[in-house]
């Protein structure tokens, strides 16, 4: 009877069908993004496995992929650029365009031709590993059918392309395989895609939770299904293999404006909106780097939940900021070892801060805890929240975390 039990579980944790191998044995990646102001040149290749260039463009009148005039440049030079300090990282080629467009090109064999064909010819011109399709919302069962058929139309005509090695195929996701009222195509994405990274991010901002705070990529969210960990165990519920799944995580927050500032309820406390004045964007985003210069010049204070896995930061005049911190880093790529996830992928780039999040990411991944290197990462994480608290008045409940750096009674 036990022998039975131990066949049952071991039989449910395996996919449910066959997957097309990883080219990968770790992800530790991340997207540089053209709309930015942030150089390719400036990217410390030496801290990923990975990089992603984001984004081609998809003409939806000729279904071919091209990449920005206005970035042409930077394009044709990126995987040249980025192997100067890392010869072994691999690149990708993303692309990205509005939802309507990807559905109009997937709905039609012709167009997806043209498209696939386009895509591969262009990645291998510019000396790209990999593509990558950030097709993100597509939401209802013909879309998803036709999602099926892109994907794989796309990894058959790479198997068969003579340009040596094959392509690395990936698509960016949204959090969970059921998305409005469609369904991935998940058994045609395992036995197609390298791996999918899952958007595990923006599940609360000042545009869709307007009236209360939220952690905006919660790693937990106990009582509720919104957060990276509801996603990504839905995923491998549907089959999809835990191995083949890269976490995205954001290098990014979202600022709410309280509705009492007087009132610290840490997540999920009354708001009246988002604050334009120091946002990044009209959503209410903020790049991390932007919000440790908002806590050093307000002294604000932060407070790192390790229930839920995020991080938030709230000044005397009622600013109030959810976001990820080294800890939460550290807590989502502990996560994801545990989760017998792929990797990571962080979002994007030029968001980071001095390469803090980045750097903490990469050596955390992996990681004896108990070697010197580990011990050293460690150490790092510890120095930059002491200057934190030293500048910015940080503040850590005691049942989150105390002054010798551990959480919950457990040490880092």
């Amino acid at each position: 009877m036990e022998v039975n039990t131990l066949f049952f579980y071991i039989l449910i944790s395996l996919p449910l069908f066959p997957a097309f191998p990883s080219s990968a044995a770790v992800v530790k990646s991340g997207y540089w993004f053209s709309g930015g102001d942030f150089p390719v040149a400036d990217i410390d290749s030496a801290l990923f496995t990975h990089l992603f260039c984001a984004s081609a463009d998809l003409d939806p009148q000729t279904s071919r992929v091209s990449i920005p005039t206005s970035n042409a440049q930077a394009f044709s030079t990126f995987s040249t650029v980025v192997r100067r300090r890392n010869p072994a990282v691999k690149t990708i080629l993303s692309i990205a365009s509005e939802s309507n467009d990807f559905t109009a090109m997937a709905a039609r064999p012709s167009s997806r031709k043209k498209f696939v064909d386009s895509s591969i010819r262009l990645a291998t011109s510019l000396g790209f590993d990999g593509l990558d399709l950030s097709w993100i919302h597509p939401s209802s069962p013909s879309q998803m059918a036709d999602f099926a058929q892109l994907v794989t139309e796309w990894r058959r005509a790479i198997t068969s392309s003579e340009n040596g090695k094959p392509l690395i195929l990936t698509a960016r996701v949204f959090r969970s395989p059921e998305h409005d009222s469609g369904r991935y195509p998940v058994r045609d994405m395992a036995e197609t895609l390298d791996w999918i990274n899952v958007i595990a991010y923006d599940f609360y901002s000042p545009v869709s939770s307007s009236q209360i705070t939220g952690p905006p990529a919660a790693l937990y969210n106990p009582g509720n299904e919104i957060s990276a960990d509801s996603g990504i165990s839905s995923w491998i519920e549907f089959g999809f293999p835990a191995g083949k799944i890269v976490m995205g995580i954001p290098l990014y927050g979202y600022a709410w404006k309280l509705s009492d500032p007087k009132r610290r309820d840490g997540f999920f406390s009354p708001a009246a909106g988002t604050i334009p004045e120091i946002s990044d964007s009209s959503d209410g985003s903020i790049a991390f780097r932007e919000i440790r210069k908002f806590i050093v010049r307000n002294r604000a204070a932060s407070s790192f939940n390790s229930t839920i896995g995020a991080d938030c930061s709230f000044s005397d005049d009622g600013i109030w900021i959810g976001y990820d911190n080294y800890l939460t880093i550290v807590k989502k790529v502990v996560y994801g070892q545990e989760k017998g996830l792929l990797g990571y992928s962080l979002w994007h780039l030029g968001m980071d801060e001095n390469w803090g999040l980045s750097r903490t990411a990469m050596e955390a991944w992996g990681g004896d805890w108990e070697d010197d290197d580990m011990k050293s990462m460690k150490a790092s994480v510890k120095f930059a929240l002491s200057v934190s608290w030293r500048a910015g008045s940080l503040i850590f409940p005691e049942n989150h975390m105390n002054s010798d750096g551990q959480e919950n009674g457990k040490e880092l």
